[in-house]
Parts: structure tokens; C-alpha cells; sequence
């Protein structure tokens, strides 16, 4: 079983890249976040023609978020569990007994800014959201653009960007208090290496060429999943195509 995230920054800006990844690849769930559409303006039709089934939850042109599944999907909400709900930033849904929570988590803006404060609080809400609706026993996985860049090696320079809102401690604790209660880093099980981006600023100068990237996007899974991942890796190809967005897919594939 294969299972996909991407940051797509624009659906619609970006319908033929994701067209022709599902189709080279494949996968039995594709997560997107920052798909920028609201509900009644989402292109289903193109994904459906590809035989997948379509959960999304969005808003105009900002955050959204959605899922393309092989399988139909047995359950489906959107939001957090306490207000403000943020119901275009994450949506969870059921595919074959695995709970897959996908979520665009605030990326915070400056770090003395009231944005950043909601991103924090966003991450502590999310914390007590999985442990009020799951337990780590259970298949679960999160995955999406997370906005965090963990530790030194998911930054191209960690001595000059320590401090941004993606990679200060602040986040990394907040992240971690997550990821402790009961989730695996499914890139970092298989890859512990360097070097490994998801994200190449446009404004960086052959930023893609010369890999001065960011891994901040993510899928982790609880135990029961981790154990039957077999690998997990990162596509660059479509960062490299005409009028990209600024992320790639990230993918793992799981034994189940």
C-alpha cells in the first residue's frame, strides 16, 4: 500500500502535475494541502476519471486540504476537535482499516507574531486531539506539510535559518510532544541521511539545483504502522517541472 503527500501551493495552478504523478505512480492514497479551492470549485472530475475516490475540504485561495483514494473511503471529518476548528486544515479519513490524518499546519509568519503564537497553540490542540480520539495502538497516520523542520539535518543551513518560524525550538518541541505520544518518522526509520528535502524556496537562487532545501513535510505513523513500512522516500521530479509548486511528494509504502 502506497500512500503519498503533497503541498501542492494551488490545485488548480498545478492539475497537471498532480494528473500525471497519480498516473506514473499510482498511489492507493494521495494527501494534498494548500489546494486553495473552495468546495463547490474543486476539481473532483479529473481524479475520478483516474479512479479515485475525492475527499476535500478547502476555502478560496488560502489553506485546503484534500484526499485522493484507490479504495473508498470508510470515514471522513474535517477539523480539530476544539474551536477554532480549522476544517481546511485537516481532514482524516478511513481507508482499509488506516486511519490517515492529514493535516497543513500553520506555518507561523514571525516569531514575535500573533500567527506564530497560533501555530504553537494549533500544535498543542492537535496533540490533544489524537489523544482524545486514538490511542497509539491504533493504525494511524499523520502525515502532510507540518511546517517543521526537526532537526539540523532537514535544513540545508541550520546554523543561518535557526530562529525561522519552520526551525526554532519553540516548534520542535511542540512537535515532538506529538510525535512522542506515540508516532514513528517513517522517512528517518528507512533514511537517516542528510540532504533529504521537500521543499526548495522559490526565492532561492538554484535552490532546487544546489538542494538548499527544507523537509517539512512528513508522514509518521503509530506503531502498528511503522512496523510494516518497507521504505519511504521523496520524488524531486515534479519540483522540477514547468511552474511547480515549491513542495514535492513524500511517500511511504506499507506492508498491509
Amino acid at each position: 500500500m502506497k500512500i503519498a503527500s503533497f503541498n501542492v501551493n494551488s490545485l488548480r495552478a498545478r492539475l497537471d502535475i498532480v494528473q500525471s504523478w497519480l498516473d506514473e505512480h499510482r498511489p492507493d492514497v494521495l494527501a494534498l494541502q494548500e489546494t486553495k479551492v473552495q468546495d463547490p470549485d474543486f476539481p473532483a472530475a479529473p481524479f475520478e476519471e483516474l479512479g479515485y475516490h475525492v475527499a476535500f475540504k478547502g476555502q478560496k485561495s488560502y489553506n485546503g486540504v484534500a484526499v485522493f483514494s484507490l479504495e473508498p473511503f470508510e470515514q471522513i471529518e474535517s477539523g480539530l476537535d476544539t474551536e477554532p476548528f480549522d476544517h481546511s486544515r485537516l481532514i482524516q479519513v478511513k481507508v482499509k482499516g488506516l486511519t490517515i490524518v492529514n493535516t497543513y499546519v500553520p506555518q507561523g509568519h514571525e516569531p514575535d507574531s500573533d500567527k506564530f503564537r497560533y501555530k504553537l497553540d494549533w500544535y498543542e490542540r492537535l496533540r490533544q486531539y489524537f489523544a482524545n480520539q486514538f490511542t497509539p495502538d491504533d493504525p494511524v497516520i499523520w502525515l502532510g506539510d507540518l511546517n517543521v523542520a526537526p532537526t539540523d539535518i532537514d535544513v540545508h543551513d541550520p546554523k543561518r535559518l535557526l530562529g525561522h518560524v519552520c526551525f526554532c525550538p519553540e516548534v520542535t518541541e511542540a512537535f515532538t510532544r506529538i510525535k512522542d505520544w506515540g508516532f514513528e518518522d517513517l522517512l528517518r526509520k528507512h533514511h537517516p541521511e542528510s540532504d533529504l528535502y521537500t521543499f526548495w524556496d522559490y526565492r532561492g537562487r538554484n535552490a532546487l539545483e544546489n538542494n538548499r532545501g527544507w523537509r517539512i513535510d512528513h508522514i509518521l505513523g503509530t506503531p502498528p504502522v511503522a512496523k510494516t513500512s518497507v521504505d519511504c522516500t521523496i520524488d524531486k521530479e515534479p519540483r522540477r517541472q514547468e511552474r511547480p509548486s515549491d513542495h514535492t511528494p513524500i511517500m511511504v509504502e506499507l506492508d498491509w
